[in-house]
């Protein structure tokens, strides 16, 4: 007796465990309805181009915003050899940064582009 009642609990909780995957199955995943969700519905190379060229953004401002204090710390200089010296480095700094975040927004739209499938870019 006490088999057929381990029986018919184990039956209870496996329909139980299995009823959110039914249900899943039967939700439409159309394109309205991923659009709606706020989810990321497009394809994975499409996610990690939109996210690199966020960050390779945020990098480019980055090292304007720096190029502009370098800017301001030569002017402010008054003659100082060090703080020149110092002001010069930033500024190098500062340029290689905004070299650095276009070569990258150059090579991203590149391999994008040859992962879609496109000849030119």
């Amino acid at each position: 007796m006490k088999s057929k009642i381990k029986k018919i609990v184990l039956g209870v909780v496996v329909s139980f465990s299995a009823s959110p995957l039914i249900a899943l199955a039967q939700w439409n995943a159309g394109l309205a309805n991923a659009q709606q969700s706020g989810l990321p519905w497009d394809n994975i190379a499409s996610i990690i181009g939109n996210i690199m060229f966020w960050i390779l953004s945020l990098v480019g401002v980055v090292a304007i915003i720096g190029f502009a204090i370098s800017g301001l710390m030569y002017l402010t200089s008054a003659g100082d050899d060090d703080q020149i010296k110092k002001a010069k480095n930033a500024m190098k700094n500062s340029i290689i940064g905004v070299i650095v975040a276009l070569v990258g927004l150059v090579v991203i739209y590149a391999v994008n582009n040859m992962l879609g499938g496109m000849s030119d870019f």
